[in-house]
């Protein structure tokens, strides 16, 4: 493990007196993290009643949905490496609260500006809480680091989007009870990061880190590359569930049930929760190559489901594709987050949720795009085989490298691992 105890050492001596262990640091950003990331998915259920009752097409969706990831985007380029100069605390604190104004503006929404608006808000936390409070997630454990900020990613989205989908479909008010839920989630969460210890020393340069930039340490850089395509391929997948998945999910059903859409991209997320715990004790190639693999097979899979159609297969062909793309994440994770020391964590967080969050969203706008011309259907399955030829490039690059062998000696770890 690994603690900033320089910054420790300045904190006053009440706070140090009182300070929580790293197990319990380490949870809560866990728990906050995946909070986040509920939050995100919690609209997705909700879409089509706010088509009904807002008079909102498709086209205005597609906006709403990229309100968000350009907005998340927006603050991955600027406030994404802020906290290695101002510490952990306030980025997470900031966050949280950001991500409270979000909830209040989901619940008093109206209109399709209200949800771009909320969106929005919402995304510029996300962004800025995701790089914080993963950097301090390693600061504390930099063992199990890397597999927590794989897991709490997919653990949140996953009930982010059943819990939503439950109270919508069961309980009352749902505009506003998900939202509810969340803000008093995300309140106590603002309260405990008040004490929450800090794990980062501060540095200079804060105001020099807004400026739009990407931070790739040179020890990453060929791990990056060599990762990408099945990084895109995954979060691809995410925005196609995350966005048309019910609408797919009708096509092979035959009518439309936003219950069971909803489960289908539950059922993804649980997929991808699953690889990431089962495979975590696989080496980082090995998961790599198995992720491309399920992943592939999986959209095949789903991409048959359209033609039968069958429901059944579509439900197996996520659930695959799921698996597929929690061990590419995870295994990304692992290859990438021991190539950075920890003033370079947090900048490296920011790069590749950029690029996993234009992943997740552009080729979802394109395709909203398209479907006026070429149609569900056949929109889905061009998207569907681009995530495959994505994925299988990664699986030959990281098949080659097993081959080759040596990988670990060619390109080394920040930290030499005895010192780890």
């Amino acid at each position: 493990m690994e603690i900033e105890m320089t910054c420790l050492a300045n904190e006053p001596p009440a706070r140090r007196r009182f300070r929580p262990s790293n197990r319990t640091i380490t949870a809560f950003c866990a728990v906050t993290a995946a909070t986040f990331l509920a939050s995100a998915a919690a609209p997705t259920p909700l879409y089509q009643h706010y088509q009904s009752a807002f008079g909102l097409g498709s086209g205005a969706l597609t906006l709403i949905f990229a309100a968000y990831a350009f907005s998340l985007l927006a603050a991955l380029l600027t406030v994404g490496a802020l906290s290695d100069h101002v510490g952990r605390r306030p980025a997470i604190l900031t966050a949280t609260v950001i991500n409270m104004a979000a909830m209040l503006l989901f619940m008093t929404a109206h209109s399709a500006f209200g949800l771009g608006l909320a969106r929005m808000v919402q995304g510029f936390g996300t962004g800025m809480a995701t790089t914080a409070l993963g950097a301090a997630i390693l600061d504390v454990d930099r063992k199990r680091g890397p597999l927590l900020n794989s897991v709490t990613a997919f653990i949140g989205l996953f009930f982010g989007a059943l819990g939503s989908g439950l109270l919508v479909h069961w309980a009352p008010a749902p505009t506003q009870l998900v939202y509810a839920v969340l803000l008093i989630m995300s309140a106590a969460q603002a309260v405990l990061a008040i004490g929450m210890p800090e794990t980062a020393s501060r540095r200079p340069g804060a105001l020099r880190s807004l400026l739009p930039e990407l931070r790739m340490p040179k020890t990453a850089r060929h791990s990056f590359i060599h990762v990408s395509p099945v990084n895109i391929a995954g979060w691809a997948l995410g925005g196609l569930n995350f966005s048309l998945m019910p609408a797919l999910v009708g096509l092979a059903e035959g009518r439309n049930e936003p219950l069971t859409g909803t489960l289908v991209v539950a059922t993804l997320m649980a997929g991808a929760t699953l690889a990431v715990l089962g495979l975590r004790r696989f080496a980082a190639e090995h998961a790599l190559i198995a992720g491309a693999m399920a992943l592939s097979l999986g959209m095949a899979l789903a991409l048959c489901a359209l033609s039968l159609p069958s429901v059944t297969v579509m439900f197996a062909g996520v659930a695959l594709a799921g698996v597929g793309f929690g061990a590419s994440f995870s295994g990304a994770f692992r290859e990438l987050l021991p190539r950075a020391e920890s003033h370079d964590r947090a900048g490296l967080l920011s790069t590749f949720y950029i690029e996993s969050y234009l992943a997740f969203s552009l080729p979802v706008i394109l395709a909203g795009l398209a479907i006026p011309q070429l149609g569900l259907a056949e929109t889905a399955a061009i998207y569907g085989e681009a995530i495959i030829v994505l994925a299988l490039i990664s699986a030959g690059v990281f098949w080659r490298r097993l081959l080759k062998g040596g990988f670990q000696n060619r390109y080394p770890m920040a930290t030499p691992p005895e010192t780890r």
